[in-house]
């Protein structure tokens, strides 16, 4: 899943610092606040990791995501946030997995390493509009019955969560767009959960790296949306 070229120059200087800065800041603050917790730790560098896959459209970001949403599913429910385990468990990790799937049906000119970046119409606009509303409603009410912990910010969340996944499952280039908005709600939570314990300023910190990088997701697709709509 990587370059024809090897994986020798398959990431720009730019890529590389950005991995690089955010690998060393989720290290740092794990040093500083994870209390021990490696499961913090390991989630959040496969996290990252995946991102920079993302944002060069390879499907092995998705497989990465997959096993992100595991253990976050799993850190989610040490917090009894039951929306951020049962989003993630039972619809982004599925997701991601579809997702990896219809990436690796779609490659750019067969380049398995970049996907062919699509265009969703009005219409199925509309559609994705109107599920992530029925999901949202249909969603606060489980969450309500588990008695989840800041429950209008995990509805947020959840909504925040359909939309990325579904966008990332039509490998249209707002799906960033939408994680950078996630990732929003989960800084909020997150600082929440660190009022009661501390260990959960890590969590934080991942995502403040993950909305930056989810920030450059966006825009190398959509310099890659242009390329491959310019190039014949």
């Amino acid at each position: 899943m990587f370059s024809r070229k090897g994986t020798t120059g398959y990431f720009s200087k730019p890529e590389i610092v950005l991995w690089c800065s955010s690998v060393m800041l989720i290290v740092l603050s794990f040093c500083i606040f994870g209390g021990g917790n490696y499961l913090i730790l390991i989630a959040s560098l496969i996290g990252v990791t995946s991102l920079i896959f993302n944002a060069k459209g390879n499907p092995f970001g998705q497989f990465l995501m997959v096993i992100f949403s595991l253990l976050y599913g799993i850190i989610s429910f040490t917090f009894a946030y039951y929306g951020e385990m049962i989003t993630y468990l039972g619809m982004t990790m599925p997701m991601a997995v579809f997702a990896l799937i219809s990436w690796l049906r779609n490659p750019y000119q067969g380049n398995k390493a970049e996907v062919k970046v699509n265009t969703i119409s009005k219409t199925e606009t509309m559609f994705m509009w109107a599920m992530t509303a029925a999901i949202t409603v249909l969603f606060y009410f489980i969450l309500k019955y588990f008695e989840t912990a800041n429950i209008l910010p995990s509805t947020i969340s959840v909504t925040t969560s359909f939309l990325a996944v579904y966008l990332t499952f039509r490998r249209s280039s707002y799906f960033a767009l939408a994680y950078a908005a996630n990732d929003i709600v989960l800084i909020i939570l997150w600082i929440l959960a660190s009022l009661y314990d501390a260990r959960y300023i890590s969590v934080v910190v991942c995502f403040i790296v993950f909305f930056v990088n989810d920030i450059y997701g966006y825009i190398s697709w959509q310099k890659m949306k242009k390329r491959q709509t310019t190039v014949k």
